[in-house]
Parts: C-alpha cells; sequence; structure tokens
C-alpha cells in the first residue's frame, strides 16, 4: 500500500531523515519504535505532506505522493492523528467530527461515518454537544481518531496515542486501535511505549538518529535482546 524509498528530510540544515525506506501491506499495523528524536514524528509528518522530501520517492496505492499538499494526500486516503490530539475545544464533539468529513459532501454518507465512529467510541455519542475542551485527555484522544476516521482513511498514521493517558485508558485505546484495524484500516502506529505497539502490530521497524535500523515481524522484535534492552526495559 505504502512504499517509502531513501527518503531524506531536512530542517534547515539539519537533516533528519537519513535515507530511510520502509513499507506498509493493506490491513496490517506497522509499528515504529525509537527513542525521542529518532525521526518518528518526521516519518509520519513526511507521508502527511507536512514536511517537504529533499530526495527519495513516497508511493501509496502505486500513485507518488512527493510534493503533494497535505490536503490533498487525505483525499488520497491518508490521515493522520497527531501527538497532542489537537481537536477544535471551542467546537463541540459533533463539530469535530464533521471537520474530519470535509471531502465529503453526501448528508447520508456523513450520517454512516458518523455512526461507525459513534459505534467505536459510544462516550463520544452521549457527549457530542459537549465542548472538545471539556474532555478528558483520553476522551479527546478518542476524539482526535474519530475525526480522522471521518475522512475515510485507507491509512490511519497514529501518533503518541497514549501519551499522556493513565495505565487504564492507555490500554483502552490500545483496545481501540485494534478494533479500527478490523474495519479494514491499515495503521502505522508511533508510540513511546514500545511493548504495546509491538504487542499490537504486525511487524515493526525501530529508528535511530533518523535511520532504519533493524526491522522485523513484531513478535520476533519483542523477543530481539537488543531490543528488550533499548526499548521494552530488558523484559524476556
Amino acid at each position: 500500500m505504502m512504499i517509502l524509498s531513501d527518503i531524506t528530510v531536512r530542517y534547515g540544515s539539519v537533516l533528519v531523515l537519513k535515507g530511510i525506506s520502509l513499507e506498509i501491506k493493506a490491513c496490517e499495523i506497522v509499528a515504529l519504535i525509537g527513542a525521542n528524536g529518532a525521526g518518528k514524528t518526521t516519518t509520519l509528518m513526511t507521508i502527511s505532506g507536512i514536511v517537504p522530501i529533499v530526495s527519495g520517492t513516497m508511493t501509496f496505492c502505486g500513485e507518488t505522493l512527493r510534493g503533494l499538499a497535505p490536503h490533498d494526500i487525505v483525499q488520497k486516503g491518508i490521515s493522520h492523528v497527531p501527538e497532542g490530539r489537537r481537536i477544535f475545544s471551542d467546537l463541540t464533539i459533533l463539530e469535530n467530527l464533521e471537520m474530519g468529513a470535509y471531502l465529503e459532501q453526501n448528508r447520508s454518507q456523513k450520517k454512516i461515518l458518523l455512526d461507525e465512529v459513534f459505534t467505536l467510541f459510544p462516550i463520544l455519542y452521549e457527549r457530542r454537544l459537549q465542548g472538545g475542551g471539556t474532555l478528558s485527555g483520553g476522551e479527546q484522544q478518542m476524539l482526535s481518531i474519530g475525526r480522522a476516521l471521518m475522512a475515510r482513511p485507507k491509512l490511519l498514521l497514529l501518533d503518541e496515542p497514549s501519551l499522556g493517558l493513565s495505565p487504564v485508558m492507555a490500554e483502552k485505546i490500545f483496545e481501540m486501535i485494534s478494533g479500527i484495524r478490523k474495519l479494514g484500516k491499515t495503521i502505522l502506529l508511533v508510540e513511546q511505549n514500545a511493548y504495546a505497539s509491538l504487542a499490537l502490530a504486525d511487524r515493526g521497524y525501530v529508528m535511530e538518529t533518523g535511520k532504519i535500523v533493524l526491522t522485523d515481524c513484531a513478535q520476533a522484535l519483542l523477543k530481539n535482546k537488543n531490543v528488550q534492552s533499548a526499548y521494552l526495559g530488558g523484559i524476556l
């Protein structure tokens, strides 16, 4: 579905992505793990068109994405749930979700999308007329994911979905991510909780200082002693 080949990205004079290559197959969850500053968030922003590519190729469903504006990439079928949620605090939950469906002009189709999100996140339906800023952190994360799903993505980019959440709420979010995959969505997951992300994923990539240094099936990465030592707290 998605192929990044030898992608380089700069922030000013600083080379941030140093020739990374990865691929994502349809209907799988791919985890991207690494320390802070490794380039994980930049990778997602590059796919979304927020950060321009210096060199390399990026294709999605056989079409090149390089040079496309972010809204054109959304139209191609890629939605991005950013780190920090970034909901519209002054809008209601319903209005936030409708913002995610700005490409959909058919009212009945919007209703179908809303029903799908409310089925996945019942609490959003119960509070649909509340302001987004009144929600808890976990509920805001649900809203941010729901808003992205309203664009009917083929590929969902998730950046640190458990950040700042209690362990109980983080576990709920991971369960919901598993549920989203059952809807036929493909997911690229960036998550500091490397164990939880690999436990969900089919495959994983390990990033260090702007490079992909290791890739394998998720279960093999969980058993890899170097990965355990660096990212999993040394668990066995």
